[in-house]
């Protein structure tokens, strides 16, 4: 706090600041190119459904749902999003390889939702937050400020059904200490929060109202054959919590306003790949993505079946 070039120490944002903040920001990839085109690619395969747009030039930023188009009553659904925090690539790639390469192979068993990019301004300005300044995933609750969250918490309200699992797809950069954290507290003016290392591999973040071990255990055991698993720091923690078990922190998610916690599913996670290790690449982010979400199905269907 003070260091901050938006300002002044001590004090929260004005609506100048937040001005200033967002004319700063550009557009450094398409959204159209990257998600758009593939979302087009995907609709001979999957209905596709718009729940909204973004006020902040509409006719760039649609937001898009992709779901089975067998539809089965009394099959269990199960919600898969992405992009909520827009900088988070492998999230919205993840989602999008997931129905590109192996979703389809569940139609006879699940009912599947995707919503691959929440956020697509902060997808192509890279941002954790929106036009507003404003954190989607701290917004999941009801008049929410956030209009990327209060639309999907529509969209979903509108589906009417129970869902049984629930995997939000997010990475945890360096950019998370160099930029977003003094951002946060700038904004607030507060203090950031008391975390230095960024954990340097593939963890999960659960619910400590519903902790679900043996789900969680099972997704960082199928990811770890595809990378590496982070490790807590010198005080057991990772970012800042204690780990609960290999890979695994729990966050009360409904309290927070996260993404994770926006249905009723018994089984919810949200995943966090580390893209800035030199033990990935881009590819390797992805699939670590699209094997949580399908050692989650797994997990689901096995329990099911038992």
């Amino acid at each position: 706090m003070g260091n901050y070039a938006i300002g002044a120490s001590g004090q929260p944002w004005t609506d100048g600041d937040r001005k200033t903040w967002l004319e700063q920001q550009s557009v450094q990839r398409s959204y159209r190119n990257m998600v758009l085109n593939a979302i087009e690619q995907l609709a001979s395969s999957f209905t596709v459904e718009g729940y909204g747009q973004l006020n902040h030039d509409p006719g760039r930023y649609p937001l898009l749902a992709l779901r089975s188009r067998k539809w089965q009553q009394g099959l269990p659904a199960i919600l898969v999003t992405g992009g909520v925090h827009g900088y988070e690539t492998s999230g919205v790639l993840g989602a999008l390889h997931f129905l590109e390469s192996s979703a389809q192979q569940y139609e006879n068993a699940l009912n599947i939702v995707v919503a691959p990019c929440v956020s697509p301004w902060a997808f192509e300005t890279i941002n954790r937050w929106n036009t507003e300044a404003i954190d989607p995933n701290r917004s999941f609750h009801d008049n929410s400020p956030a209009q990327e969250s209060a639309a999907l918490m529509g969209y979903i309200a509108e589906l009417d059904m129970p869902f049984a699992l629930h995997i939000d797809l997010h990475e945890t950069t360096d950019t998370d200490g160099s930029e977003f954290r003094p951002a946060l507290a700038a904004r607030d003016g507060k203090p950031p929060p008391h975390w230095e290392e960024i954990p340097d591999g593939f963890y999960l973040v659960g619910d400590s109202d519903n902790p679900q071990p043996a789900f969680q255990a099972a997704i960082i055991e199928a990811v770890s054959g595809v990378t590496h698993i982070a490790k807590p720091d010198a005080d057991g923690n990772i970012i800042g919590e204690p780990q609960q078990q290999r890979g695994v922190i729990n966050y009360p998610v409904s309290s927070l306003h996260l993404c994770a916690g926006l249905t009723s599913a018994p089984l919810t996670t949200t995943t966090e790949v580390y893209p800035d290790s030199p033990l990935v690449d881009g590819e390797n982010c992805i699939q670590a993505q699209v094997t949580a979400v399908e050692a989650a199905i797994a997990y689901l269907l096995a329990a099911r079946d038992s």
